[in-house]
């Protein structure tokens, strides 16, 4: 939590900011001076840009109870639809008026809940393995380092002008969906207690993994590590040109080698300076376990006798009672808490086997198979950058393998980013789309997604999909359940069926693309 200070400037500032944002709804800002300034409070005006987005952060997913409850109390009150869960772990609310952005800021942050620099040229949600503390396998529990460079990135993000925004994800080493092989600081977990450090990778245009820096950063270094990623950004990122003002881009300007000795510099100056060493420790999970439950959305946790409960709305749109309803359950369940995953999936640990089986009933209208677990980011319909309605997309897409009876596995989750930007990770999915336009000989383009195959991001095995051809929009849900006909009609899933396969791969492809 911010201290007093902080707040007390911040809820200035939301004041300052809805002049801003009245001033664009009377005309008086275009809509580029306004994303200018919107972005740093974490809001960008839709399509329609009488309705606004708010995004709220969340350190490592988590959905403690009181951001839960207030979740609930804002969906329910003012009936904000869609809420839609993200890829970089955390909650979108969408269809907002002006006069709503500043009351629900002002009361989010009374539940430890800070908008500002969720969007722009800021330091991001920072991210976690969403199941850190709970999972079995893991190096240790990162969290507490997530949230120790969150506030830390808040008290500079006033201070500091970056030419981009700035994304930083820590792995547990047993779970890397939060991709820290492609992130522009990715923090990996190790069995010896230090983290393995990557820098300056990302998704979208010119995708790049990141640069492995040291393989046993200090954990008390942490803090040392982003300041030092600053200062390089600072110092050598694009200022001119924001189509490369990322960090990735800086493995162009300065070659790997060279970024790598710079970095390092500055870690090196950053620690002789002092004052950032970092004292966190795990919390460990105190509850008793109790009882034994075996379900397809159950994970065991490393705690015996607790469990995961998976949550996967499907698009990652939460309906606008289920935080009420959720928040009401979790009441009476002592310790357990929210997770928000970068798979759009809604984490519930904590849990014993009896509260398991409650919670699995409140949220039976989860996706039903892998397939269904498909990630999708909010859409041309109301994101003003939008190329193709990515949700649109996925639901027929859902309908139609759900009435072609593909059965669980013979389609893999997939990913679907309605423009180049990448908020769907489609470059890391084992099938991903990218919204674009087809050329039709003698006729207008045709809406259409570009098709990326083979991207994976489990830990140690990270790698971007390769596009592999252009498919109709139209003919997307055809071209799915045929793919998934295809494995199945060989008793196969769909990573056993495409190695094995190849030839029968490419001959379906070849029929769309």
């Amino acid at each position: 939590m911010m201290n007093e200070q902080w707040l007390n400037l911040y809820r200035i500032e939301i004041e300052d900011f809805y002049q801003k944002t009245r001033a664009f709804a009377a005309g008086e800002l275009s809509r580029k001076e306004y994303k200018g300034i919107s972005g740093g409070f974490g809001s960008y005006a839709q399509r329609d840009a009488a309705r606004h987005m708010l995004r709220l952060r969340l350190p490592g997913g988590r959905l403690t109870a009181p951001r839960l409850q207030f979740l609930a109390r804002i969906a329910g009150k003012y009936e904000v639809a869609p809420l839609k869960l993200t890829t970089c772990q955390t909650v979108q609310l969408h269809n907002l008026t002006p006069d709503l952005l500043p009351v629900i800021m002002e009361h989010a942050a009374y539940s430890d809940i800070i908008a500002r620099g969720g969007g722009g040229d800021n330091p991001r949600n920072v991210m976690a393995s969403p199941l850190t503390g709970v999972q079995a396998g893991e190096a240790f529990d990162v969290m507490p380092w997530a949230e120790a460079v969150s506030d830390y990135l808040l008290t500079i993000c006033r201070d500091i002008h970056m030419p981009r925004k700035l994304k930083v994800a820590f792995c547990n080493g047993a779970d890397d969906c939060v991709h820290t092989a492609f992130r522009d600081m990715g923090f990996v977990a190790r069995k010896d207690g230090t983290f393995r450090l990557y820098i300056a990778g990302g998704l979208g245009a010119n995708h790049r993994m990141g640069v492995q820096v040291t393989d046993a950063l200090p954990a008390a270094d942490v803090l040392y590590a982003v300041k030092a990623m600053v200062d390089t950004f600072c110092a050598h990122g694009n200022y001119e040109n924001r189509a490369k003002a990322r960090t990735r881009y800086m493995q162009e300007t300065l070659g790997e080698e060279e970024l790598r000795r710079v970095y390092l510099e500055n870690l090196a100056a950053a620690k002789a300076k002092g004052g950032l060493g970092l004292t966190v420790k795990p919390v460990p999970v105190t509850k008793a376990g109790a009882g034994s439950l075996q379900h397809p959305r159950v994970t065991a946790q490393k705690q015996p006798g607790l469990y995961a409960v998976a949550y996967h709305p499907i698009g990652g749109i939460l309906p606008t009672g289920k935080p009420a309803e959720l928040a009401a359950l979790l009441r009476e369940m002592p310790g357990a808490e929210c997770r928000v995953a970068p798979h759009e999936t809604l984490y519930i640990i904590n849990l014993t086997a009896a509260e398991a089986e409650k919670i699995l009933a409140a949220t039976d209208d989860s996706a039903r198979t892998l397939f269904e677990t498909s990630v999708a980011c909010i859409g041309a319909s109301i994101c003003q950058q939008g190329v193709r309605d990515s949700q649109a997309a996925l639901q027929a897409c859902v309908a139609a393998v759900r009435e072609a009876g593909i059965p669980d596995g013979a389609l893999p989750k997939i990913c679907i980013s309605g423009c180049p930007s990448s908020c769907g990770a489609h470059q890391a999915g084992a099938i991903g789309f990218q919204g674009c336009v087809k050329p039709v000989p003698g006729d207008k383009p045709v809406p259409a997604f570009k098709m990326f195959l083979g991207g994976s991001d489990t830990v140690g095995q990270a790698r971007f999909g390769e596009a592999v051809g252009t498919v109709r929009e139209d003919q997307l849900p055809a071209l799915l359940v045929e793919l998934g006909q295809a494995a199945a009609a060989a008793g196969q899933h769909w990573f056993g069926w495409r190695s094995a396969h190849p030839d029968e791969l490419q001959a379906i492809l070849a029929k769309y693309l």
